[in-house]
């Protein structure tokens, strides 16, 4: 991988992050945090995942 890209994980908003998935990042091309609509195996559908630290 190069040096721009990086792993990160993003973590379900509605049932307080215990779903995670993991996902790479160009941090040269996306600065600003990630959000993306991911099915929730908790919540049993789709919500918002935010990146995480």
């Amino acid at each position: 991988m190069g040096d721009n890209i990086v792993v990160i994980s993003l973590e379900c908003t509605a049932c307080a992050g215990k779903n995670r998935y993991h996902y790479r990042k160009n941090k040269k091309v996306q600065r600003d945090k990630l959000e993306l609509s991911k099915y929730c195996k908790f919540c049993k559908k789709h919500e918002i995942h935010k990146e995480s630290k």
